[in-house]
């Protein structure tokens, strides 16, 4: 996450305009941190990227689960309840995100992404040519990831019981690694095989794919492809 902040922060100095005035933040971050007032900016963005996250995917899902609570007493139906908002509320975020046309474009570069990952993995020459003929759709998408780590939460929280709303809240920050782990070793299972199960298992995330990716242009493929070329 912080190397990926940190790509996009670069990349997005330059179309910045050397003219363009500093307001009055990024003159006191630069008085405070001098040239570390980048890294600042990105750790504050961190610290409010994961504050938004708790709200969102664990403090408003896990309180709505809790109105249920007095007349639903299982537990397994309290967590799936909580998972159902979660997910909900994932899908009805990317779905508001998407509407940004620099989320658009974002998109539509996730997109030229996968499209030359196949070309690369079908052992095709890496050419606009090539990779175009391909789906935007990927079983190792972090979109997948995101899902995956969803249904992974639900199953695992069921087995910890329905306690009160701050230790609800507490275990699933917690719990955040191990959910993550689990999901990591899923999406490593979706790259090694390609069997019914597989698909099975990515088929949720390859559907949500269809918000977070877009076609893409041929600029865009030919970005996806540089990209690619300097990581292998």
């Amino acid at each position: 996450m912080i190397e990926g902040m940190k790509s996009l922060n670069y990349s997005s100095e330059f179309f910045l305009e050397e003219e363009e005035e500093e307001d009055a933040i990024d003159k006191f971050l630069k008085r405070i941190f001098k040239d570390k007032a980048n890294d600042a900016i990105m750790a504050v963005s961190l610290i409010l990227a994961m504050i938004l996250s708790v709200g969102l995917f664990v403090l408003i899902p896990t309180s709505i689960g809790g109105l249920f609570s007095s007349f639903v007493h299982n537990n397994i139906m309290l967590n799936l309840i909580e998972g159902l908002v979660r997910i909900c509320i994932l899908i009805l975020y990317m779905l508001l995100i998407s509407r940004n046309e620099d989320i658009k474009r974002t998109f539509m570069y996730h997109g030229a992404e996968h499209k030359a990952i196949y070309c690369y993995e079908s052992n095709l020459e890496l050419t606009v040519e090539n990779a175009r003929k391909f789906t935007t759709l990927h079983p190792r998408c972090g979109t997948n990831f995101l899902f995956i780590v969803m249904a992974t939460s639900i199953i695992l929280f069921s087995f910890f019981g329905w306690p009160n709303i701050l230790a609800r809240i507490a275990m699933r920050i917690l719990c955040i690694p191990i959910v993550a782990g689990i999901s990591y070793e899923i999406i490593k299972f979706l790259g090694k095989y390609n069997n019914i199960l597989s698909k099975i298992v990515a088929y949720p995330g390859m559907m949500l794919q269809h918000i977070t990716t877009k076609e893409p242009n041929d600029e865009q493929l030919e970005v996806a492809i540089k990209a690619l070329k300097a990581v292998i």
